[in-house]
């Protein structure tokens, strides 16, 4: 196997690796307003995200950004939590055109959260100084946008379905998909190991 299909392959089950759903989660909340005609904004998001996700791995590589490991598993379902709500409660209300818009700026920081989540496991399975690291990194973060848009895919096609099958409104399934999501990542905070120290 090449070494580009190793590493994008790392980032691919990085992404739907379903024992650390955490990611799918996020991918979910962060579409769950979106059909497909909404397309381009959603691969500007998930692009976003993706960019956010190697800028932290990168700065982390180069020893420029490092925090605990304890702190970035307890943003991380904080970053669900946040995209979940903010999409309950604007469900059904119309979108407002902002120059620049909350999901744009929340969508990279919380890709850098996310970032930050991998870059021990990162740094430990790359031997050499970073530069060394480089093409890697950009290897990885393309199985990353490429299972990215797998999750999109199918959150996609759910809507879809849900709506022209089952005529869910597109306010009801954000209303559901949402109130489900923050349904699963609640236990995740309140299990949080940050909570015994």
């Amino acid at each position: 196997m090449s070494e580009f299909l190793v590493y994008f392959n790392i980032g691919l089950k990085h992404v739907l690796d379903s024992a650390a759903y955490d990611h799918i989660l996020f991918l979910m909340a962060l579409v769950v307003p979106y059909a497909f005609k909404d397309w381009k904004k959603v691969l500007v998001l998930v692009t976003l995200f993706t960019l956010g996700h190697t800028l932290a791995l990168l700065l982390s590589v180069f020893e420029v950004l490092q925090i605990k490991a304890q702190l970035v598993e307890f943003l991380i379902p904080i970053t669900i939590l946040i995209t979940a709500a903010y999409h309950l409660i604007m469900a059904g209300k119309p979108a407002k055109k902002e120059r620049i818009s909350f999901e744009v700026v929340v969508t990279s920081f919380f890709g850098i959260i996310h970032g930050l989540g991998f870059s021990n496991y990162f740094k430990s399975i790359l031997p050499g100084n970073a530069t060394d690291k480089l093409l890697p990194l950009i290897e990885f973060a393309t199985g990353i946008e490429g299972a990215q848009l797998v999750v999109v895919l199918a959150v996609l096609v759910a809507s879809n379905i849900a709506q022209s099958v089952f005529n869910f409104s597109k306010r009801d399934w954000a209303l559901i998909l949402s109130a489900f999501i923050i349904g699963v990542v609640l236990p995740m905070l309140i299990e949080n190991e940050i909570w015994n120290h």
